[in-house]
């Protein structure tokens, strides 16, 4: 044993991947990581470690104890990206213990899967602990350029492509970071999980690199995370992979996060009329008539939710406040929601309310006792533009609130996942993304560039509310910003393709209802899952378009969407495997708001070029011919 601890002491402690491409190197004294992929440096020899508030920070550190690990298992998944999860890597939790004085320990606990590496902090659950902050940084070699998004309460930003020296030393980052190595051989993303016992964080500019800036309490400014027995911090992950597109297939946040237990079969993804984009932010007055509305367009299409937005409570105010008067477990008095309940579920339908989390929060039981004994099946939960501690657990609770009322759970004003719905599979979507709704307003930059580099960007970390299908479709140059029945900067081709592209197993059919009758590729949309067997990434670029590919069952769904560029796109159909094939194809027309649908035999040998218009999509199901 001392010729093995002597041996820690003086070199680095290695974890490969079972593929043995990617591996991180801990320093000995536990002040430095580096990560490697194809014996290419990512991450350089950078900082890691933690600041304790209230207590001094470690001094020295020593190895003590390297305990290493191995799994290999197949995770199986309920309602999202594919029905199963390779969770394969090689792990080691490395215990340091101070030099000198105090001779406290602490422990780093490292990962390294094909996908990717990650990394986190645990102390003894002996003591208290009040946590500052994190060391934790990422030195980027060769200045790499990076999709990035500026941090802000609501997630809610444009991405750009930038140089690491050039991001504003003045501004916080958003995770996830997404850049290319110095060869171009790996690209990868800077990224968080198992974030339910701490709080969550963003990116600051340092020199050569980023450091992590974990939020801060509310109520002491100077403390991060108070904890009264011991610390597990966040996961720090870098997702990796030959091509960008590679990791929009990749399963490691949810792997890192803490694994779902209990039956969630009850679970059921779908598609959700929505009453709140073709309308005015200030609150249709709510009616049963007008509500009946949109049950009855959800059931005429199949679909098994409608999602009654803002407005509906007693005494509620328009948008974006939490007025006291307003009670949340009482419907306006136009409604009566026990009946209302009672046709949709007579149609089919299940209804899903909003509420600002502030109405949610100090009453959180009875609210959800209220929606359970009306018969609703979920909630969405609005404005929290907080990612402190505090709010983490708010999350926390009201995933399991609701899991143990067999309801599904969507977040709006929400930090980016962080492997949360892993956890709870009825934590159904959330947004912490600039959706479609900024179409609604003239300062909106939900453009067609904005859309492909989101299948690259957020959507890495986990499902994503951007509230598809809206079916007033423009080109940027003929667009209109208009609150009431508003337009998109993007063709029909694009809004279809959307649903295949992003995903989110809670979907939203956002227009009014008279916009999708007798509309062009409306069929598609009837027909699209929202939830799959198999996710593949086909082809494309942050900077130019993204081709996915998604199963369920025996059929295939593509989604391809391009920027502001019009161009074709070569898609080869390999993933489709021996025998012939029926390819059914919705692809721009003539005008933004036309589709041409045509059908096609196919095989795995075929490759599709499909012509897109600037700021278009096309939507393809392939079903095999018996």
């Amino acid at each position: 044993m001392f010729n093995i601890v002597m041996a820690l002491a003086v070199s680095q402690i290695v974890v490969a991947s079972p593929d043995k491409k990617t591996e991180i190197r801990i320093a000995p004294d536990g002040a430095s990581y580096s990560i490697y992929r194809k014996g290419e440096p990512i991450v350089s020899a950078s900082p890691m470690g933690l600041e304790l508030a209230g207590a001094p920070d470690f001094s020295t550190l020593e190895v003590i104890d390297v305990k290493r690990q191995s799994q290999r298992r197949d995770i199986p998944l309920t309602a999202t990206k594919a029905k199963t999860a390779r969770d394969w890597h090689n792990g080691a939790i490395v215990t340091f213990r101070e030099k000198a004085g105090a001779r406290r320990t602490l422990s780093v606990e490292a990962r390294a899967a094909d996908e990717g590496v990650a990394f986190r902090y645990l102390l003894p659950k002996d003591a208290p602990v009040t946590l500052k902050g994190e060391r934790t940084g990422y030195n980027l070699p060769g200045d790499p350029s990076c999709e990035v998004t500026e941090y802000s309460g609501s997630h809610e930003n444009s991405w750009v492509l930038k140089k690491v020296s050039e991001l504003d030393k003045a501004k916080l980052y958003d995770v996830p970071l997404v850049c290319s190595s110095v060869s171009g051989r790996t690209h990868y993303a800077i990224a968080q999980s198992g974030i339910e016992a701490y709080a969550s964080s963003s990116l600051v500019p340092v020199e050569g690199g980023l450091k992590v800036r974990v939020s801060p309490r509310r109520d002491r400014n100077d403390v991060a995370v108070d904890s009264a027995a011991g610390l597990t911090s966040a996961w720090r992950v870098v997702m990796m992979g030959d091509r960008v597109g590679d990791l929009i297939e990749s399963p490691l946040i949810g792997n890192l996060a803490t694994q779902a237990s209990g039956d969630f079969s009850w679970v059921k993804p779908g598609k959700a009329a929505w009453d709140w984009w073709s309308g005015p932010t200030a609150g249709e007055k709510p009616t049963m008539e007008r509500f009946r509305r949109f049950i009855d367009f959800a059931a005429e299409s199949g679909f098994p939710y409608f999602l009654i937005d803002a407005g509906w409570p007693l005494n509620a105010t328009p948008c974006c406040d939490a007025d006291p008067k307003t009670d949340i477990t009482q419907s306006n008095p136009a409604i009566d929601m026990p009946a209302l309940v009672k046709y949709a579920d007579s149609k089919g339908v299940g209804l899903i309310l909003w509420a600002h989390w502030k109405h949610v929060e100090p009453r959180m039981q009875e609210v959800l006792d209220t929606y359970q004994r009306w018969g609703i099946k979920g909630v969405k939960v609005d404005f929290m533009e907080r990612d402190d501690q505090d709010m983490v657990q708010f999350y926390v609770r009201l995933a399991q609130e609701t899991a143990k009322r067999h309801m599904l759970l969507d977040m709006h004003g929400a930090f980016p996942p962080a492997g949360l719905a892993r956890t709870y599979p009825n934590y159904i979507t959330q947004e912490g993304v600039m959706g479609l709704e900024y179409n609604k307003f003239s300062w909106g930059q939900v453009t067609p560039g904005h859309n492909v580099k989101l299948a690259y960007t957020r959507m890495l970390l986990g499902p994503m509310d951007y509230t598809p299908g809206g079916f007033h479709n423009s080109t940027p140059e003929t667009y209109v910003a208009r609150e009431i029945m508003p337009m998109t900067r993007t063709t029909r081709g694009q809004a279809l393709a959307q649903y295949v592209v992003f995903d989110s197993p809670l979907q939203m059919i956002s227009d009014d209802p008279a916009a999708y009758e007798n509309a062009p590729g409306f069929d598609f949309l009837k027909a699209v899952p929202t939830a799959w067997d198999e996710t593949r990434f086909v082809d494309g670029t942050p900077e130019s378009h993204v081709v996915v590919a998604r199963r369920e069952g025996e059929t295939w769904y593509v989604g391809a969407m391009t920027n502001e560029q019009a161009r074709t796109v070569a898609i080869p159909l390999a993933f489709l495997g021996g025998g012939r094939f029926k390819a059914e194809i919705w692809r721009d027309g003539a005008g933004p708001n036309d589709v041409e649908h045509v059908v096609k035999s196919v095989s795995g040998r075929d490759v599709l070029d499909i012509p897109l218009s600037a700021g278009g999509g096309a939507a393809i199901v392939i079903k095999a011919v018996h």
